[in-house]
């Protein structure tokens, strides 16, 4: 029967798409990177998506993040997310959560529910609980490297931790992973060299914030306020997604 998947169905099949749509995925991060992993996997037919994220919307995301409109200021991300993926599929099963993921937060995720884990969070601290996490329940897990100061999209690739360079938080995650024997993990990442921001305390959050009220961590707290545009933040998801949902299902270019 045609549905708003029928196209997806021709490229990977009807079965695949029955595991698509049994799938449970968690995306931990629904800004720049993570807004456009939700978006994709939500359009190609994962059933069940758990979003986790503390933030509202802002009107400086709105250069790059999907969920950021005029409108949807000051809302909380997951929730705005939530109410896009029902409007592609009314039968998707999302479960929100609206916390900042660090380790005395973990112990509310049993990771072994899940059937793929993506990590688009900004913070070294939160990456590397949720991999190990991640790997003590033998569950899949794909990282977002770093997406801000950067300007050429194409320049992403995905590839075992160990294999990156350049990319500054590839390179500290490299690090603490040896430190802790995960052996491998795949993560998407850009060895163009990050940029030098411009320093205009006319438009910078750290002298302008306008974090909406409640916001848990505003800008002015921040160490580092990175530059972006609308481009790379969301190449770097969709290469995300488009993993997830050929881990997924199997998919293999050389059997069709």
């Amino acid at each position: 029967m045609l549905n708003q998947f029928s196209r997806t169905e021709l490229v990977f099949g009807k079965e695949a798409m029955n595991i698509l749509e049994h799938a449970r995925v968690a995306v931990f991060g629904v800004g720049g990177v993570g807004g456009y992993t939700v978006e994709a996997l939500a359009r190609s037919g994962v059933g069940n998506l758990d979003l986790i994220d503390d933030d509202k919307v802002c009107l400086t995301n709105i250069n790059r993040q999907i969920i950021a409109t005029r409108k949807t200021i000051g809302k909380y991300k997951v929730d705005v997310a939530e109410e896009r993926i029902h409007d592609i599929n009314p039968h998707c099963n999302v479960k929100t959560y609206k916390m900042f993921y660090m380790p005395d937060t973990s112990e509310q995720f049993d990771f072994s529910q899940y059937d793929y884990i993506v990590d688009a969070i900004d913070t070294v601290t939160g990456k590397l609980e949720l991999v190990m996490n991640a790997k003590a329940a033998d569950t899949p897990i794909i990282c977002s490297m770093g997406a801000g100061n950067k300007v050429n999209a194409a320049a992403f690739e995905v590839a075992d931790i160990y294999n990156t360079s350049v990319c500054p938080l590839a390179r500290v995650m490299r690090s603490e992973c040896r430190k802790r024997g995960i052996k491998k993990l795949k993560v998407v990442y850009s060895k163009e060299k990050p940029i030098r921001p411009v320093e205009d305390m006319a438009i910078s959050c750290r002298e302008h914030c306008i974090c909406p009220p409640g916001t848990a961590r505003k800008c002015t707290e921040r160490r580092d306020i990175p530059g972006s545009t609308a481009f790379v933040p969301a190449a770097a998801g969709l290469i995300i997604a488009g993993e997830v949902i050929k881990d997924l299902t199997k998919f293999d270019r050389g059997d069709r």
